[in-house]
């Protein structure tokens, strides 16, 4: 099954959350501390009470990189918990040239055998073209992100009107013959995303930014849902794992994930 067959499995279902697992040994609940792998116990912990109603995983490198070689470790072991019918999404914001960005991605996809990988495109189609050989794999592009800074750059108005981020989404569709690729988009403002939804066409959309960024998940899915569209993943990431820190963690956030999904049922099922 490729990754894109995954994705469109799940949301065939109505699961449209994706579980962003950005864990921080300083935020995992105390008890764990105990534990001779806390990281991996709290991983285990996160995608045994919410794998039922996940629609992806996005394992974010930069929270296990910065441990090494032993990171490396964790990466691989967390995506081994991981059912393997569900879409797992390497937060690795590659982006180089294209010698480099080769090596990148037979890291990602032939070493770590990710299903999908986070791509920076502002070095241009050779930084990202490496990654779109790979036919099965699904490569989620960079377009307007959740951050504060994203005015700096990706908001640059053009000649023509448009804003700069908006090329680069005309620029994916180009791109995506071989139909691998998908776009990051963040939530964080309704407004952009009411102007922009139509310029998506098929693409696959990952949407960070809900929870602790500020992004509205039942404005976000109605929004896509009213305009007839489904190929949507909603990143949780920090408001989803880190929402309680007792022994009772998993629980919660199996409760919560269960809220999350019968919210989103609710709102498709009214249209």
């Amino acid at each position: 099954m490729n990754a894109l067959q995954k994705l469109n499995n799940k949301l065939k279902n109505n699961l449209f959350i994706c579980v962003g697992l950005d864990t921080d040994i300083k935020r995992i609940p105390s008890h764990l501390l105990n534990k001779s792998e806390p990281i991996l116990e709290f991983n285990r912990i996160i995608i045994e009470n919410t794998y039922n109603y996940a629609s992806a995983y996005k394992i974010n490198f930069a929270f296990y990189e910065k441990f090494g070689s032993k990171g490396f470790q964790y990466i691989s072991q967390t995506k081994k918990m991981i059912p393997s019918d569900t879409l797992v999404i390497a937060d690795a914001k590659r982006g180089d040239i294209g010698n480099t960005a080769k090596m990148y991605a037979q890291s990602i996809y032939d070493e770590l055998n990710f299903d999908a990988v986070t791509l920076n495109p502002y070095m241009g189609y050779d930084s990202v073209q490496p990654f779109l050989e790979y036919t099965e794999k699904l490569n989620f592009i960079l377009a307007l992100t959740s951050n504060k800074s994203a005015a700096d750059f990706e908001k640059l108005k053009l000649a023509d009107g448009s804003f700069l981020y908006q090329q680069v989404i005309n620029k994916i569709k180009e791109w995506n013959k071989k139909g691998n690729c998908g776009i990051v988009y963040g939530a964080t403002n309704k407004d952009d995303l009411v102007n922009d939804i139509l310029l998506f066409d098929d693409l696959p959309v990952l949407l960070p930014g809900i929870g602790a960024q500020g992004g509205n998940l039942e404005d976000v899915v109605r929004l896509f849902i009213t305009n007839n569209k489904r190929n949507f993943i909603v990143n949780i990431s920090r408001a989803l794992i880190y929402l309680d820190d007792s022994s009772e963690f998993g629980d919660k956030i199996n409760r919560y994930m269960t809220y999350l999904n019968e919210k989103i049922l609710q709102i498709t099922n009214e249209n």
